[in-house]
């Protein structure tokens, strides 16, 4: 949670519980994150079809507010077109690495003027609970199976096999604009939609599988939306 007292983001470790405490942290989403970059072209065809400018740059880093970024149930909503989509959330505090889940939660109509914008427009939900990895050589990012369901419906369903892994998406990002090895929280990337289309709800469930059988969840609601 946002302790408002202190401005500080507070997330626990699953093996412990001990509290992680963030403060003056990066806070990016990675968009256009996908291995096979035929599809990704495909992708981004897809949305210029209904009006989303082409990226910059492939992958393309979205810096967002760090005080947007919540592990609270209900995220107010102020605009009528909006969805979440699930993804593996890299985090990096005191130089330690961790994994965590998110909702890249967006402006649908807004990202048709400037995505960015789209981004920022909305708060960015978080699961309270992180993994520690210790070395990403040796975690089985592949392995790991993401799921998201809106208002009960399953929405997303797959591994991350097709998303760049944290150490490629991370070395990217140090070599475009540096790294200063501060703390950070990166949502790095979503899955094909089941439907193909984009879909207003309510409330949304978030589940991320390790591949040790562990598993990350969160659940939030939008509110607010006329």
């Amino acid at each position: 949670m946002l302790d408002a007292s202190t401005d500080v983001l507070v997330l626990d470790r699953l093996e412990s519980g001990e509290p992680l405490r963030f403060r003056d942290f990066h806070a990016l989403v990675a968009g256009y994150t996908g291995r096979d970059e035929k599809a990704v072209r495909h992708h981004i065809d897809e949305l210029a079809a209904i009006g989303v400018a082409p990226p910059e740059q492939v992958p393309m880093f979205y810096r967002v507010a760090a005080n947007t970024i919540s592990t609270a149930g209900s995220t107010p909503i102020a605009a009528t077109n909006t969805s979440g989509e699930v993804e593996p959330v890299i985090l990096r505090h005191g130089g330690k690495y961790f994994l965590g889940i998110g909702s890249d939660h967006t402006d649908r109509a807004l990202e048709t003027v400037d995505v960015g914008d789209s981004k920022r427009a909305c708060p960015k939900p978080i699961g309270p609970v992180v993994v520690e990895i210790p070395d990403w050589s040796d975690f089985d990012w592949d392995a790991c199976r993401a799921r998201s369901r809106v208002d009960g419906e399953l929405y997303q369903d797959g591994t991350l096999a097709n998303l760049r892994t944290p150490r490629e998406l991370l070395g990217i990002f140090a070599e475009r604009h540096g790294d200063d090895g501060g703390d950070l929280i990166c949502f790095a990337g979503t899955l094909p939609l089941l439907r193909g289309e984009f879909t207003p709800g309510d409330r949304w469930d978030l589940e991320l599988a390790l591949p040790d059988g562990r598993t990350l969840t969160h659940t939030y609601r939008t509110t607010g939306r006329n």
